[in-house]
């Protein structure tokens, strides 16, 4: 089982990135997904979910309308695009998978000026 997550960096505030966690080992359609975080100091927390159709999400509170979720089945990858980028938004961004209980090796994220 393997996760593998791309797309992160250092993006001013107000822009925008796209995260791709690329899965590979397990039947990733079976598999509900999940976007992370973890900022210097701070506990992980949940960014975002799907399901395995990805008929439906869910998003923490802070950040609806902000951050979107997606997922290809055909291609094993779940995406998180990330607009309106604020420095708070910086941490390292892990994706996740419930059915494997496996975590990708994560990717940092820095919104600075």
């Amino acid at each position: 089982v393997q996760l593998v997550e791309s797309g992160g960096g250092l993006v001013q505030p107000g822009g925008s990135l796209r995260l791709s966690c690329g899965a590979s080992g397990f039947t990733f359609s079976s598999s509900i997904m999940s976007w992370y975080r973890q900022a210097p100091g701070k506990e992980r927390e949940l960014v975002a979910s799907i399901s395995t159709t990805g008929s439906s999400t869910n998003y923490a509170d802070s950040l609806k309308g902000r951050f979107t979720i997606s997922r290809d089945n055909a291609k094993n990858t779940v995406y998180l695009q990330m607009n309106s980028l604020k420095p708070e938004d910086t941490a390292v961004y892990y994706c996740y998978s419930p059915l494997t209980a496996r975590w990708g090796q994560g990717t940092q994220v820095t919104v600075s000026s």
